[in-house]
């Protein structure tokens, strides 16, 4: 295998694995819910990691300018996106990076605007900094058996709540499980409202490497003047290049008065980093685009296959073609399973998803379903879950 040509290994290999998506069932369930890919590392971050374990090269996390350069080059060519390097601060992950945030712009008893259904992690953040939960869901305004992502977020609404007076926004973007990318339009207004009102926007931009063809991506920095006045990105090369456990993510601001906040985390936000993520997280924005442009053709060609397999053998189950990452949203309403048909599905037909109501109230017929594997692996997922019924 290449990185020109990346290929999942067998079903017998991948049970080898230790990570949480292969040791949280047991051998005889099928896991597709833990947001990590099955293909192969990319040759850049093999090399850099085995060089480092070699050479014993293991110690503390020191200064990595190499991160934010290559991080800032990447940006650049990809969206066209000019990065002030001094406003981007390490962090251990996306999570540990929002949270930090959340502690220097909130305080307990604050007002924090999601919309559901919404990444799981989110509800931990906000509970964690003991903020206080608003949400706008996200409406189906077309079908979900179409081409076309049918979710969309009601901006009125949204202005409402930062008018009634809450002090963050956290958008995930490109959205996860919903696999939308929000348009330049609604960042725009995102952005002059939240000036407007005085909120302040996170956006998690974890998913920003894997947007697929005819699609663009809008980083919120990079929007316009005003969103710079008002937001943080927090993201990482993790979900993009599947390295999560390495352990590495960035904060980005891009306005003085906003750095000036950031300053405030304690400096251990950077060090609880790890020395193996920043070196491998630098290599794979350096030299890792052969692999990920490699890995979103597959990804691209799965949540096709996704679509076919459904309509062919659960033609009632509703989803719809994501703009970006490798989750597929499923709609498994009638299919009868019960309060939650994930758990139904773990227990009859031994495959598992996410069920719908980690991601909101609403989403309770829903289960979220990891694509980036083998044909052969989603096929007999499909096929588990007719065996379910």
């Amino acid at each position: 295998m290449s990185d020109n040509n990346v290929v999942a290994p067998a079903l017998s290999e991948l049970l080898t694995h230790s990570s949480e998506k292969w040791r949280g069932f047991p051998a005889d369930v099928l896991p597709l819910p833990v947001m990590e890919m099955d293909f192969p590392v990319a040759e850049a971050i093999r090399e850099v990691l085995i060089k480092m374990v070699t050479n014993s090269d293991l110690g503390y996390l020191g200064p990595v300018p190499e991160l934010v350069d290559q991080f800032a080059a990447f940006c650049k060519k990809r969206w066209n996106w000019e990065i002030d390097t001094a406003q981007v601060r390490i962090a251990a992950d996306v999570g540990v990076g929002c949270v930090e945030v959340l502690r220097v712009f909130t305080k307990p008893g604050d007002r924090i605007l999601i919309n559901s259904p919404v990444y799981q992690n989110f509800y931990n953040w906000m509970n964690e900094t003991k903020l206080e939960k608003v949400d706008i869901p996200f409406v189906n305004s077309g079908s979900l058996s179409g081409d076309v992502n049918p979710w969309t977020l009601d901006l009125d609404e949204v202005e409402k709540v930062y008018a009634s007076g809450i002090k963050v926004h956290i958008l995930c973007s490109p959205h996860n499980p919903l696999g939308r990318i929000y348009s330049h339009a609604e960042l725009t207004r995102i952005a002059e409202m939240a000036k407007k009102y005085g909120v302040i926007v996170i956006s998690d931009e974890i998913h920003s490497p894997l947007v697929f063809k005819g699609h663009e991506f809008f980083p919120f920095l990079n929007i316009s003047e005003t969103a710079r006045e008002v937001g943080v990105v927090v993201t990482s090369a993790s979900k993009g290049w599947n390295i999560a456990g390495l352990k590495s993510a960035l904060i980005v601001s891009q306005n003085e008065a906003i750095d000036e906040v950031l300053k405030l985390m304690p400096p251990a936000v950077k060090f609880r980093s790890s020395i193996l993520g920043a070196f491998a997280s630098a290599a794979a924005f350096k030299d890792g685009e052969v692999w990920l442009d490699s890995v979103i053709k597959i990804l691209e060609e799965n949540s096709l296959m996704v679509r076919d397999l459904l309509s062919a053998k659960l033609p009632s189950v509703k989803t719809h073609l994501p703009q970006s990452s490798y989750v597929a949203w499923l709609d498994l309403t009638s299919l009868n399973l019960g309060e939650n048909p994930a758990q139904t599905l773990l227990e009859r037909g031994k495959v598992a998803f996410n069920a719908g109501h980690m991601y909101g109230p609403e989403s309770a017929q829903f289960v979220r379903l990891n694509f980036a594997t083998s044909p052969t692996i989603l096929t007999e997922a499909i096929d588990r879950i007719v065996k379910s019924l």
